[in-house]
Order: C-alpha cells, then structure tokens, then sequence
C-alpha cells in the first residue's frame, strides 16, 4: 500500500478529527503544485469526504490551506464529483473565497482561468481583480480591467468602477478618480451607490477639499450610511476641522437613522484630543458610555489616555488606564508607551523609568518605541550606560534596534566627556545589528573637535564616515575649518573650506572669518583676496550685486524699492536684494559683532559705502542696509533695530552708525554715499 493511500486510509477512520483537518493533512500528503504539472496527485483519494461536502466546508477549507495550490485542487475535485450524497455544487461564496486566495498570492491568470471556465468572471469578480492590483501599485492594469469589463457588461459595471475609484484615491490619484466619477453620472448606465459617494468623499477630504466633500456629502441622492458618515467625520477631524464633524454626530443622534458608533466616538475623541481640546474628548467619551449601545474599546481609551499624556495629565490618564481595566479593556503596548511620552512630557523621568521596570515585571512585551523612550530618559539624567545596558537588553529579547537610541546615548557620552566610550560605541554599533547613520558620525566628531587635541581621531571617524556613504554638511565643515586652524594645519583648512565651496554649502561667517584670521596672521593676506574672490563667484545674484552703480543721482527715500524701467539699480535696489536672499540673518546683532570685521577689511584697499535705511510702517522697526564696495569685491550686511523713527531719523541714524562700522573695522571709506535728501 502507497503512503498516501494509507493516508487516506486512515482519513476514513479519524472520525473525532475535525473534517477540516482531516481534509487538510489528506492535501499535505497529496501536496498537489501548479495545475501545468502533469504529476499532481489523483483527486478520487478524496472521494471519501464528498459525503460531507457543504458550502460551508469547502469555503473554511480553502481558505484554511496555506498553500494556494491545496486551495485550487480541493476546489476542482469539489467541481467535478460526478455525485455525491448531498448534492453539493459551488455556490458564489465558494467562488470568492477560492478567488481571494489565488490573488493574494498573485495567481492572476489561474484565478482569470477558472473563474471564466465557469462563466463566472462577473462585474463583480473583476471588482476583487482591480482591488488586488490597486494594492500592487499596478495602475495601468486595474484601468485596462475596467475597460475591458466595461465593454463586455455594456457598461454595467459599478463593481469595478468603485473598485478603481478606491484603488485610485488610496493612491493619491485622486484626479483621475474624479474623472471617472464624472464619466459615471455623465454616461448614465449605472447610477453611483452609497459606496460610489463614499469613495469620493473619502478622497475629497484627503485632498483637502472639504467644502466639495461636505457639499457632496450633503446633496446625494441616496441615503447616508454609517461608513459614509463616518468617513466625513474622519476627513473633518484628520483636517483639524473637528467641530464640523461634532455637528455631523449631533445630526446622526437627532435622526436617529444612523446612529453612531465605536468609530464615530472614537474618531471623535481623537480628532479633539490632536486638536489639544482635551476637555471635549472627554465629554464626548462620557457621552458615548451614556449611550451604552456603543462601549469605548481599546482604541478609544489608548486615543484618550494619550490625550492626557500630551497635554501633561499624568494622574487622569492613570485614572482613565484603571477605569478601562475595571471595564474589561485590556491595556495593550500603545496605552504603555503613551503614559511613558507623558512622563517624560511633564518632565518626570524617574517616574517614567519606575512605571516601565514595572511594565517589564509584570511581562508587558514592551516594543521599540517603549524602550527607545527610556533610553532617551536616562541619556537626559546623565546615566548613558544605564541606556545602553537598555538597548542591549533590546537585543537579547529580539527587539529590533533603532539608531535613534544609540544617538541618545552617544550625544550623552559626549555631553558628560567620556568621548572614548562614545568612539568605542560607535565603532561597535554594526556588531549589535544597528549601522550608525550621519548624526551619530556628527555627535561624536564634533565632541572631538571641541575637546581639542583629538584631530588624528577626527580624521579617522571622518574616513569611516564618508565609506559609510555620509556626507559632510556645511556645519560639521565649518567645525573642522576651525579646528584644522586652530591646531595649525592652515592647508587642511583651506582645502576643507573649498570643499565647502565647491559643495555649495552656505558659508558659516564665523567659520571665514577664523580662517581669513588665520591667514593674515601667517602672512598670506593675498590667500584671503583669492578665497573672497571664489566665494564671490558662487554667491547668488553675486553679479547683480556688483552691476549696482553707485552714482551720485539723488531720489526720495521710500519704503518701497524698484527696478527702474531702465534697468538702473538703485541703493534701494541692492538693499532690497539683501532681503530677497536672506542675508538678514544676522538679526540685530550691532555691527562690531559682525564677523566680516576687523580681521578681514584690513587687506583692503579704499573703500566706497553706499548705504541705505527703511523704516517698516507699523512694525516699530527700522532697518539698514549696507554694499561695501571697492575695485575687487561687494559685502552685504544688514542690520534691524527696534524704535518708532521718523524717515529723517532713520536716516540720520544708519548714517551714523554705517561710519562707526566703518571706523571700528579699519576701513578706509574714501565716499559714503546715500539716497536721502532729508540728511544733509
């Protein structure tokens, strides 16, 4: 006798087994592949449960088999019995469910086959088809089964359009969506249903468009359902517009026709409390236990508790967590890892720490984020090791390591100047499964430079870092700009500081002005000329700048500044530049702090200062503008200052303090010159 026939057998004589599994075993015995190959197993070896073949064994066996293939061989030997005692035949839930198997395996063309062999590749079936392929990101071919069945049921296919509208809206295609909508009401042949209306509202709110959701939520021509109530509900709360949608519940509740539920309350409830209203969420949660038709479950309570948590309510939310016990409700790992946030929002660390020992103790299996939020505390508390004795645990219980930890406690070991452990911590990240991104290449470098000393280290954790595929940014550059000078090695400097350049980084002023300080004090003041002149050519509107005249043409000061129909620039023009491109962001630092200053104005030659102020109408500001110019370069500074001054004394004032500048940094002004005709 051969093994499977033994099987079977034996399958005829397990009357206590669940038919089910008795089923099951007989397919993995079988273990029947792809209908192409020509040596799968004979189905008559399960001719002996055709007795107790009903639709509601054939559906749970198909959808119990892992292996699609199971799925497709009971399928066909259920089809094809010639006869059997309870006259069984396929009913339409057998052929979804042997349908929802093979396409979520991708079995297309085995599910296109079987379904048409049968003559039942209905509007419907092709609904599942474009849903699946929705899913799979295939656009193209969810719009060509539309097409297609759209031809051969005439039209009649609301299935499949609603079935392309969600696939559309779920990717962002909305566009598209609301074209096909229009073609539906346009063509007439089938008339959009609730689930049609519900999709488009869906994806109104998710564009944005709430005005056109609510006015089509309001004008539909059918009955409003609870999904479609709530799906408004939620567009409105996602929105922040959560009071529009308490007005929709107040109207579901006076109706009485869709009442709400667990998912109306709760998006509610979730919507007031990311709003930061968290004494309406809780009215609205006494409310729903009022009703009693809809209980609060797990979720309303973990959106209620992390309300609280956010907005520092510690002991209500502990409340709210003893009250959702008493209640039935299970706390889970999010109601955990919400009162931990909370904790450290209110700035109780220990207690937060306290609360997960306890958490772990009673065998809470605490996820990442929960330990991810500890570890932060301890780093936060000056106790990086205790931190990393977390994250180690982390990795003995299987839990997946984020580098978010590892930053935490590098930046803590920086803080606290155990820089060596930082290094050796770095350094042994990849061993514990977690690869260290730019921050913590950052964290650790900048540590070394500003301990001084530790350069050959920099450079090798710079090396590491660049064969790890970080990039410099233009801080870490400018750190090691200053470091190189500081230490000496002016070559490095500059090399790192073209780098900078040839990067387009925008360049830090302190970090130029240490490193043109650096050259005058060796002796190389020609260095400085050439390194203004590269930065120059990378600047933008550079040329613009420089292509300002400065003639001795008088205009009235105004606030608002032009470019003439000529194309002459103005003072007013150059200033009005400095604003457009941002090099307002010395804020209302005085001029002395400028770090252009003394160190590097004193290599060149004469000067001539064309300035300009504004006074910003009912602000209380006043702002000034400087281009200092000679044969080889332009420098932009501006400066803001508080006070209520009339035009003549804004003018007087940025005059005055435009030659202060100008003295306290050694500059050789040969003309100062101005557009005022109110100072002389």
């Amino acid at each position: 006798m051969t093994t499977v026939t033994a099987a079977a057998s034996n399958h005829r004589l397990a009357q206590p087994l669940s038919l089910i599994t008795s089923i099951t075993s007989l397919l993995q015995s079988l273990n029947p592949q792809h209908p192409s190959t020509h040596q799968n197993p004979d189905p008559s070896l399960l001719n002996h449960f055709s007795p107790y073949l009903t639709p509601t064994l054939v559906i749970q066996t198909i959808k119990s088999q892992t292996s699609p293939y199971h799925s497709l061989f009971f399928f066909n030997w259920a089809s094809c019995l010639s006869s059997n005692s309870n006259n069984y035949t396929h009913n339409h839930f057998s052929y979804i469910a042997i349908t929802d198997k093979l396409i979520s395996h991708k079995l297309f063309s085995l599910a296109t086959d079987l379904l048409k062999s049968h003559d039942r590749f209905s509007d419907f079936m092709v609904g599942k088809f474009i849903k699946a392929h929705g899913d799979l990101g295939h656009l193209k071919w969810a719009v060509k089964l539309l097409h297609q069945v759209k031809e051969r049921e005439f039209g009649y296919c609301l299935f499949s359009y609603n079935a392309l509208l969600g696939v559309l809206v779920k990717a962002n295609r909305f566009d598209l969506a609301w074209g096909y909508f229009g073609q539906i009401v346009k063509e007439g042949v089938v008339k959009p249903d609730v689930s049609t209306y519900t999709i488009m509202i869906k994806g109104l709110c998710k564009v944005g468009r709430l005005d056109d959701a609510w006015k089509l939520f309001d004008e539909m021509p059918l009955e409003r359902n609870l999904v479609t109530c709530n799906t408004i509900i939620d567009g409105f709360c996602k929105k922040n517009f959560v009071e529009n949608a308490r007005k929709i519940v107040d109207k579901m509740v006076r109706n009485e026709t869709c009442l709400p539920d667990v998912v109306t309350y709760t998006t509610l409830i979730d919507g007031y409390c990311k709003k930061g209203e968290v004494e309406n969420a809780m009215k609205c949660f006494d409310e729903m236990v009022k009703r009693g038709s809809c209980a609060p479950n797990l979720l309303t309570y973990n959106v209620l508790i992390n309300g609280l948590c956010l907005k520092g309510n510690l002991d209500e939310a502990r409340r709210m967590m003893t009250r959702m016990r008493l209640s039935g409700v299970r706390d889970n790992v999010a109601t955990c890892t919400s009162l931990l946030r909370g904790y450290c929002i209110a700035g109780r660390s220990n207690e937060a720490i306290q609360f997960f020992k306890e958490m772990v103790s009673l065998g809470m299996s605490l996820d990442g984020k929960s330990y991810s939020i500890v570890v932060n505390e301890y780093c936060k508390l000056g106790r990086p090791d205790e931190g990393f004795a977390l994250l180690r645990e982390m990795r003995a219980r299987g839990i997946n390591l984020n580098v978010a930890g590892f930053n935490a406690v590098l930046r803590s070991l920086v803080q606290l100047q155990e820089l060596d452990k930082a290094i050796l911590l770095l350094k042994h990240m990849p061993r514990m499964g977690c690869i260290p991104n730019f921050l913590s290449y950052n964290v650790v470098i900048i540590g070394l430079v500003s301990a001084k000393r530790r350069m050959q280290e920099v450079e090798m954790l710079v090396n590491d870092m660049l064969q790890d595929g970080h990039g410099l940014d233009a801080t870490l550059y400018s750190f090691l700009v200053k470091a190189c000078c500081e230490n000496g090695d002016i070559n490095k400097a500059i090399w790192l500081f073209k780098k900078m350049i040839d990067a387009k980084y925008v360049i830090n002023l302190e970090c130029f002005a240490v490193l043109c300080g650096e050259l005058l004090a060796t002796g190389r003041a020609s260095e400085v000329k050439n390194l203004f002149k590269q930065l120059r050519n990378v600047l933008p509107g550079a040329a613009a700048i420089l292509s300002i005249p400065l003639s001795g043409r008088q205009r009235d000061n105004s606030i608002i500044w032009h470019y003439e129909l000529q194309g002459v620039c103005t003072v007013g023009t150059g200033y009005r530049f400095l604003i457009d491109v941002g090099t307002d962001s010395m804020g209302t630092s005085a001029w002395s702090d400028a770090p252009w200053g003394k160190t590097l104005w004193k290599v060149l030659a004469f000067i001539k200062l064309n300035t300009d102020a504004a006074v910003q109408s009912g602000v209380k500001v006043f702002q000034m503008g400087v281009v200092i110019r000679d044969h080889a370069g332009v420098v932009l500074v501006i400066r803001r200052l508080l006070g209520i001054l009339s035009v003549e004394n804004a003018e007087a004032t940025a005059i005055r303090d435009r030659l202060n500048f100008a003295k306290e940094n050694h500059l050789n002004v040969e003309i100062v010159e101005s557009d005022s005709l109110h100072v002389a």
